[in-house]
């Protein structure tokens, strides 16, 4: 009976995160349209509900209800392949991200995350490495040289920055002595004690990664509109076309936006002001401000060659996290 309350306990957090995740995601394409239309000087949605705020379920109905039109030629294998690889894997890194301490409601313990590995940053960065098999996949599968070459972008530039996200990681995985996210951010206690002040290096390094795996600008050369037409996603239509966007730029931005707020700003830790709820509260607002912070590059910068991307990668920022995992050896052995 234990197992099967557990089983049933994981099932039930599990659907509740994945809807919860659509929602959220659905209404993070809300804020970027109002925050592209704020900075370009324009209002954004408006016409659909109240300043818009139903304009992401019009959205949602016009992906799904839209013609799902498959070219000839194609691998039909891995071009239906291809989104799932891109979206599901973005959902799984949900499994293993701790939203908050674990709380009673009528004598039964709730623990907000659906499971605590001590491998659990390992995993996140296996689950998000298995997302570049649905670019790669999209671009060869779709028989054509536009979706191919903006497959060969993105498998370059995730290939560079998976490297210097990983070894990124290392300092504050060292600082805390565990690859369990619960107990990286139980390693940082106070205001000071979050890890930020002690691996700036690491944070920026994690930043560009960010950027690069998401697709954001100025790192966007896997579609590169005046270039590609629409790149590795070209040939797609119908909600298998939106599940693309949908994982890289949302999902995946805000899962790696919380990974990022529990390495080095002490996830849900900070002053008990909003009483039961402060510990969400304060972690969904330092996700929220990450994401607001990759809206602002991306609305702001222009795009990067590819060239220039993957230099930067192999160039700056592998040295650099190198360095920071040379620093941080440094201070834990004079400290030890």
């Amino acid at each position: 009976m234990e197992m099967l309350a557990t089983v049933v306990g994981v099932v039930i957090k599990s659907l509740v995160f994945i809807v919860g995740m659509f929602l959220a995601a659905a209404y993070l394409t809300l804020i970027e349209r109002k925050f592209a239309g704020h900075v370009q000087q324009r209002p954004g949605p408006l016409h659909v509900g109240f300043h818009g705020l139903l304009q992401p379920i019009a959205d949602a109905l016009k992906v799904l209800t839209k013609e799902d039109l498959v070219p000839n030629n194609v691998d039909k294998v891995l071009f239906y392949l291809a989104s799932l690889l891109a979206f599901v894997p973005a959902i799984m890194i949900l499994s293993v991200i701790p939203f908050g301490e674990p709380f009673t409601i009528f004598g039964i313990e709730i623990k907000p995350y659906i499971t605590d590995l001590n491998i659990g940053l390992i995993l996140a960065l296996a689950f998000s490495s298995i997302s570049i098999y649905g670019v790669i996949f999209a671009g060869w599968a779709s028989n054509s040289k536009y979706p191919m070459i903006g497959g060969l972008r993105k498998a370059a530039v995730l290939i560079g920055y998976e490297v210097a996200l990983g070894f990124a990681m290392v300092g504050p995985i060292m600082m805390a002595g565990s690859f369990s996210l619960r107990e990286i951010v139980y390693a940082q206690e106070g205001f000071f004690g979050a890890f930020i002040w002690y691996q700036p290096l690491a944070f920026i390094v994690i930043l560009f990664a960010i950027l690069a795996e998401t697709g954001r600008t100025p790192f966007d050369v896997q579609e590169a509109e005046a270039e590609l037409v629409s790149g590795y996603n070209t040939e797609y239509s119908g909600m298998k076309f939106g599940l693309f966007p949908l994982a890289e730029w949302y999902i995946g931005t805000f899962v790696l936006s919380a990974i990022a707020v529990i390495l080095f700003f002490g996830g849900w830790k900070g002053p008990e002001i909003f009483g039961p709820l402060s510990p969400f509260i304060w972690f969904f607002l330092k996700v929220f401000m990450m994401f607001m912070f990759f809206l602002w590059v991306h609305w702001t910068l222009p795009r990067y060659r590819v060239d220039q991307i993957t230099e930067i990668a192999w160039k700056v920022m592998l040295p650099l996290s190198l360095l920071n995992i040379f620093i941080t050896a440094i201070i834990i052995m004079i400290k030890g």
